[in-house]
């Protein structure tokens, strides 16, 4: 099998490593030392970078102005932005983007998607639940309008919603009376829409949708059979190519310190049980890398195999999910801890950005599910699908 990717996803790859080149980690105050968010906005500059590089349209369709690729080029270019910590909502709203261009309107793709392209507009998800099957996630109800328009009306409180306060539009998951899981695109503007301000573990604002009795246009709704849940598995695996960018940078940078750091005449990096401790971290980034490329390889195939189906002797695409989100929780925490145990306390300066490294960490690891949580939605998969 040839795992090679693609020419246009290697010059994907280094389209955002040009744009990515001047970002600092250390570029905003540390979240260690402020009571609030770590800066007011995302990272305009870079969005606009990114919007130049013909990134924010990476995965969406040529006749709306995208490169038309697949979550896999996404996933690189995730990769390489957690390197440099750029706080920017990309996997929001290209995850966001890519489900309105598969399961949307045309109207509404003609609406939203060129200006995705563009960098005119910014996407953000609710999805705070622990695993897909959380109902914590789906805590909102939709139901549909009284009158001819068709609209739907959208109640309850969705948490933990990432640059809220600064996106364009929403997209509020949500239950039916049938029991359907749905997402509505809500303008934050919107009556009977409002918002309370939360900061993630990294110092970004997050915010707490508030919705009673909002409105919302049938186009802006998403209903179709597994939308939802094809869209919840990206950003999932989105999330898992964050947590590898992140743990490769961390890595490095230990591996740089421990080789100029001297012990006894030696540099630390000759002990053994450094160098034990590096290895063991090594096989977590590549245990990372190869199951985060076989999730994002599974929502390449068709809707009917891969967003909830399966095929003969095959898992829903969810167990592969899962068993990334699962090494990427895990790995990354080890990754993290390994590094600040080798730094010593050289690690816990606020001068230093591993710390801020640490922190981000900590909200991948948490985001969209820990460990344990995907450990049983895999064990109730493999019980509704046995193999063998």
């Amino acid at each position: 099998m040839d795992f090679t990717f693609t020419e246009e996803q290697q010059a994907a790859v280094e389209a955002a490593r040009a744009v990515l080149s001047g970002v600092a980690p250390d570029a905003v105050p540390s979240p260690a030392l402020t009571a609030g968010p770590v800066a007011e906005e995302f990272d305009r500059a870079v969005w606009a970078g990114l919007a130049g590089a013909d990134l924010l349209g990476l995965v969406l369709p040529p006749e709306h102005g995208g490169a038309g690729l697949d979550p896999i080029a996404l996933c690189l270019v995730l990769r390489e932005s957690a390197k440099a910590l750029a706080r920017v909502p990309m996997l929001e709203t290209s995850a966001v983007a890519m489900a309105v261009a598969r399961h949307g309107s045309p109207a509404l793709c003609a609406e939203i998607l060129p200006r995705v392209v563009r960098g005119e507009l910014v996407l953000t998800v609710g999805a705070n639940g622990r695993t897909g099957h959380d109902p914590a996630e789906l805590a909102v109800t939709a139901r549909r309008g009284q009158g001819q328009d068709g609209g739907w009306v959208l109640d309850g409180v969705q948490t933990g919603v990432p640059w809220a306060p600064c996106a364009d539009r929403i997209a509020v998951p949500a239950h039916t009376d049938d029991g359907r899981a749905v997402f509505a695109l809500v303008s934050p503007g919107r009556a009977g829409l409002t918002l309370a301000e939360q900061i993630s573990t990294n110092g970004e604002r997050y915010a707490e949708v508030a919705l009673d009795s909002v409105r919302v246009d049938a186009p802006d709704v998403i209903d179709a059979d597994g939308a939802w849940e094809w869209l919840r598995h990206l950003l999932t695996t989105g999330t898992c190519a964050l947590a590898l960018g992140l743990g490769e940078a961390v890595l490095t940078m230990t591996s740089r310190y421990t080789a100029q750091r001297e012990q006894f005449g030696f540099p630390v990096a000759t002990f053994q049980a450094v160098a034990v401790q590096a290895a063991d971290r090594y096989i977590d980034l590549r245990a990372m890398e190869a199951t985060l490329w076989q999730a994002a390889w599974r929502l390449t195939e068709p809707e009917e195999t891969g967003a909830s189906g399966t095929t003969s002797g095959t898992l829903p695409v969810a167990a592969d999910v899962a068993v990334a989100k699962i090494w990427a929780s895990e790995g990354v925490r080890r990754v993290v801890q390994t590094a600040q145990h080798l730094h010593g306390g050289f690690g816990a300066d606020t001068d230093y950005p591993l710390h801020r490294f640490h922190a981000w960490a900590k909200q991948l690891e948490l985001s969209l599910g820990p460990a344990a949580a995907h450990e049983e939605a895999l064990g109730d998969l493999l019980a509704a699908h046995p193999l063998g």
